[in-house]
């Protein structure tokens, strides 16, 4: 087995002691910093998210999976291009106004990373400017995403949704999730996807910023 395919299993079994070293191993054998990541890493967390999405596996052991993957980058990154582990483009992620749940937001933010995204994660209780501040200020932007785990906090969604759409950036899509969110919803506020959970959001992340 080669060594790009033993870390792809180390990923995907979520085997975090191990990875590091399996990392540095395959760079002093001479393997090539991109492949690792995109062969080793990112195509393993592909099979772990739709794992999930089948329900083979459950949510700890994909945080396990990915924050396994998260310590395997940190030893790539001084020897990747810049950027390279974020190939796909920049995330604006954050839960909204009035809303300060996290689990899902950061699973969600975890799974987008692991696809290939640079994750600007905002937190809790967003207010809607603050979306719109953090695209004014990464106007690459591909993808922004917005949770609401209450009933209660759907219309501070529809709010930040309309403030997002209105701020005058072009080029990137917006997706929305969370526990009351259906799709039906998400149509209703001018989101151009959404998703039930972290692996399909990471998913449609990709779809849409391709």
């Amino acid at each position: 087995m080669s060594k790009i395919a033993v870390i792809f299993e180390t990923v995907e079994k979520g085997k975090s002691k191990l990875i590091e070293g399996l990392v540095q191993e395959a760079l002093a054998a001479g393997d090539d910093p991109l492949e690792i990541l995109n062969e080793g890493m990112i195509k393993a967390m592909a099979v772990v998210g739709d794992k999930f999405q089948k329900s083979e596996i459950f949510v700890p052991e994909m945080l396990i999976a990915a924050r396994t993957m998260k310590k395997g980058v940190e030893v790539l990154k001084p020897k990747l291009g810049a950027g390279a582990t974020s190939q796909l483009g920049k995330c604006i992620i954050g839960t909204v106004h009035g809303d300060l749940h996290d689990i899902g937001k950061n699973l969600v933010s975890l799974m987008i990373e692991s696809a290939g995204f640079e994750v600007i994660d905002l937190g809790v209780d967003v207010a809607s400017e603050k979306f719109v501040e953090a695209l004014k200020e990464n106007p690459d932007t591909k993808i922004v995403a917005l949770s609401a785990l209450l009933t209660t906090t759907m219309p501070a969604m529809r709010e930040a949704a309309t403030a997002i759409k209105a701020a005058g950036v072009m080029g990137f899509k917006l997706i929305v999730g969370g526990a009351p969110i259906t799709e039906e919803f998400a149509n209703s506020i001018g989101a151009d996807g959404f998703s039930a959970d972290a692996a399909g959001a990471a998913n449609l992340a990709k779809r849409l910023a391709s």
